[in-house]
């Protein structure tokens, strides 16, 4: 799918979040459910045309992904969807372990309303699987609750931060189909996870999700070819 294909429905500009930000979230969602696949070049005309929106409210949207680690701009090439690259995707989870390792090790001491999100969380999840949600849908579930482990240690700026992994991680799911087939797999997973936080084993939680997302490196890089 090329940019000038239109995988877009028009916007609508009576909509109360500002017209660059639906823009790039409706941007994010194409990319996210692998409507725009990687180097897809993201030309500021089709775009305009495709959202019925000016060329300068694009521009700043796109300036926004590329902030965001989804798209890059190269001097005399325009803007591209990014294209995930191994380095990138380890590099991605090593900092996650260093985000959620400190949730889970804030087990104990956080709050009773960030347990509870964990826990709420991994339900949702769990739920999705067994409703048959979409993998999309399954990503975003599973992703919010990485993020709500980081929620654990009561810093918002951590959460930011992980958010911010989480985005950039999005865009490398959407290519991957082998892991769309080991969704419940991943359930059963964190369900493991939150049981040994709930026994209290907040070491063999720790050991648990660093290998847990060591692995998942590997098989995000291999399920890419990378």
């Amino acid at each position: 799918m090329t940019a000038d294909s239109s995988p877009f429905a028009t916007l609508s500009l009576d909509e109360p979040a500002s017209t660059v930000e639906r823009v790039a979230e409706e941007l994010r969602r194409a990319l996210f459910e692998g409507e725009l696949e990687s180097g897809t070049p993201l030309r500021e005309q089709g775009l305009a045309a495709s959202l019925g929106v000016a060329r300068s409210t694009v521009r700043e949207a796109l300036t926004i992904l590329v902030a965001e680690g989804l798209a890059i701009r190269a001097p005399n090439k325009g803007v591209t969807v990014v294209s995930p690259e191994a380095g990138s995707v380890r590099d991605v989870c090593v900092a996650r372990w260093a985000l959620e390792g400190a949730g889970v090790r804030h087990w104990r001491e956080a709050s009773a309303e960030a347990r509870d999100a964990v826990h709420r969380t991994l339900r949702a999840y769990i739920d999705g699987v067994r409703a048959g949600a979409s993998y999309q849908e399954l990503n975003e579930r599973h992703l919010a609750f990485h993020v709500s482990l980081v929620g654990l240690t009561g810093s918002p700026r951590l959460v930011a931060m992980e958010q911010q992994l989480v985005t950039e991680l999005k865009l490398a799911l959407a290519q991957v189909e082998r892991i769309r087939r080991n969704a419940h797999d991943q359930a059963e997973s964190h369900a493991a996870l939150v049981q040994l936080l709930d026994d209290d084993d907040v070491a063999g939680a720790e050991a648990f999700l660093e290998k847990h997302l060591a692995d998942a490196a590997v098989e995000i890089c291999e399920a890419l070819g990378l």
